[in-house]
């Protein structure tokens, strides 16, 4: 089992705040960072426990299309894997069906344990958010359990 972190690392913090930023109108329904009780119970060796994961709401219409970033986000460096409508993509094995929960509502992406610090743009094929989105972003609360 990983151990439960106390907080997310920032590199996840920042996949939702910049997502935000960029999209501020987005849904945030099954955004997630840490796991909540129920998570932790049915999958002890996620890496939501130790702050290294997070999920991104699925938004075509005013947020961030997962679809797309799923795709993308193969030439992230950070990424350790990402996992999204019954896929699951990693540097090592490539793009793949997923048997485990198909996550059909949001994109989980696992972050590599070096890259946590990492808060470097998420999301360049989208541009650069407005700085008054940037500022709301950042106050705004994250998510408390996964969605």
């Amino acid at each position: 089992m990983i151990p439960l972190a106390k907080s997310a690392q920032p590199a996840a913090i920042a996949v939702l705040r910049q997502a935000t930023a960029l999209k501020p109108k987005r849904k945030k329904a099954s955004d997630g960072l840490l796991p909540s009780k129920a998570h932790l119970s049915r999958s002890p060796n996620s890496d939501h426990n130790s702050g290294f994961a997070c999920d991104l709401t699925h938004d075509i219409t005013n947020g961030i299309d997962c679809r797309q970033a799923f795709i993308e986000l193969q030439s992230d460096p950070r990424v350790k894997y990402l996992i999204f409508q019954g896929r699951i993509w990693s540097k090592e094995k490539g793009d793949r069906e997923f048997g485990g929960y198909a996550h059909p509502h949001h994109l989980h992406i696992s972050i590599k344990e070096d890259c946590g610090k990492d808060t470097s743009p998420w999301f360049p094929w989208l541009g650069k958010a407005k700085v008054i989105n940037k500022v709301k972003a950042k106050v705004k609360p994250l998510p408390k359990k996964e969605g």
